[in-house]
C-alpha cells in the first residue's frame, strides 16, 4: 500500500481484555468447570500478531490500575506493541470476559469496565498522520465514550490518508439496540474501510441467514470497496466493487484445539500482506495460513509466525 513513509503500520483502537477460556473442550459456559487466563480483545490480538509478524503496531485502549492491567502492559510490551496510547484508570477495573472453548463461534459472558473508556485525548492528529491502517471492531464501537471517539477519529484518519479497517464482530450481548448497531456500522462504512465479517456475525446482525451476494451488496451500497466474508471450515469469499468474487477454501485442520482468536489471526495475516502490497488473493492465502495455525493452538499463536513475514 502507499504511505510507506508513515511509521505506524497498524493503529488498533478498541478493547483489551482478559480472556478466561474454558479448559473443557466443546462445552458451553454452563458446563465449563475451570478456565485458563489469556490476553484477549480482537484489536489487541491483531496488534500483537502484527508486531510478531514484524510490523510496527500501536494499541489505543484503556485498562484498570490493577494486576490484570499490569499483565496487559507486560504482554503487549513483550511482543513489541507500542503502549503509549494505552490509558490506565484508577476508578474502574480491567474488563474480563469468560469464553467457552469450541470449534465454532464461542459462547461468552463479558464483564466490561475499563475497556470502553477510550477518549479522544488518546489519539492525536499527529498519531493519525503517521498511521497506515486504522483498525477497530464492532465490539469497541458498542459503548460510549469509545464509540464517539472511534468514529470521530476515523473521519480524521480517513481525511489524513489512512486506510481504515474493521472487524464487524457483532454480538447482541454488547449492544442495547440493534438499530443503533446498524447505524454506527454504516457511519464507519462511509470511510471505505477494509471489512472483515463472518457468517455468524451477519446472521446475528440481520437476524436471518442472508445470501452472500446480498451481504456484499449491503456493504457496497454503504460505500465499502472490499469486503471479506469468512465461512469457517468452508473458507472465505472476498468481494470488490465491479470485480468477480474471489473464493478460497480453508486449510484443513485435523485437530481443532481452539477457535477463539481465529478470525483475528486471519485478519492479521490479511492486513500484513496488504501492507506489503501483495495482490488481494495473496492476502487471503496468508490470512488462511494464520487462521489454520491459530486453530491448532489454545490462546495465542505459536512463536514461529514470523516465518510468514520471510516468505513475502
Amino acid at each position: 500500500m502507499k504511505n510507506s513513509s508513515k511509521d505506524i503500520d497498524i493503529l488498533c483502537v478498541g478493547e483489551v481484555l482478559i480472556d478466561f477460556i474454558g479448559h473443557q473442550k466443546d462445552v458451553l459456559i454452563n458446563n465449563t468447570r475451570d478456565y485458563h487466563r489469556y490476553l484477549g480483545g480482537s484489536p489487541t490480538n491483531v496488534a500483537m500478531n502484527a508486531a510478531r509478524l514484524g510490523l510496527k503496531s500501536r494499541m489505543v485502549a484503556t485498562v484498570g490500575n490493577d494486576g490484570f492491567g499490569e499483565y496487559i502492559f507486560e504482554r503487549l510490551s513483550q511482543v513489541g506493541v507500542n503502549t503509549d496510547s494505552v490509558h490506565k484508570l484508577f476508578n474502574k477495573p480491567t474488563s474480563v470476559i469468560f469464553v467457552s472453548r469450541s470449534q465454532n463461534t464461542p459462547d461468552f459472558i463479558p464483564y466490561r469496565e475499563a475497556d470502553y473508556q477510550i477518549t479522544e485525548s488518546q489519539i492525536s492528529v499527529e498519531l493519525l498522520a503517521n498511521t497506515k491502517i486504522y483498525h477497530t471492531t464492532c465490539f469497541a464501537l458498542s459503548k460510549n465514550p469509545a464509540q464517539a471517539t472511534i468514529l470521530n477519529k476515523a473521519e480524521k484518519a480517513y481525511n489524513l490518508g489512512c486506510q481504515l479497517s474493521i472487524d464487524i464482530n457483532y454480538a447482541d450481548e454488547l449492544w442495547e439496540d440493534k438499530k443503533e448497531a446498524l447505524s454506527v456500522i454504516k457511519a464507519y462504512c462511509k470511510f471505505n474501510p477494509l471489512i472483515k465479517i463472518s457468517e455468524d456475525d451477519m446472521s446475528r446482525l440481520f437476524e436471518r441467514h442472508l445470501p452472500h451476494d446480498e451481504i456484499f451488496e449491503f456493504f457496497h451500497k454503504e460505500g465499502v470497496e472490499t469486503i471479506c466474508l469468512t465461512l469457517g471450515s468452508k473458507g472465505v469469499k472476498l468481494s470488490q466493487k465491479h470485480k468477480p468474487v474471489i473464493e478460497l477454501p480453508a486449510i484443513k485442520v485435523e485437530n481443532v484445539m481452539d477457535a477463539t482468536g481465529a478470525g483475528d489471526a486471519f485478519w492479521s495475516g490479511f492486513l500484513f500482506a496488504y501492507i506489503k502490497n501483495k495482490p488481494i488473493e495473496e492476502c487471503l492465502k496468508v490470512a488462511l495460513k494464520l487462521a489454520a495455525l491459530k486453530l491448532q493452538n489454545v490462546g495465542r499463536l505459536p512463536d514461529n509466525i514470523d516465518i510468514l513475514s520471510k516468505l513475502l
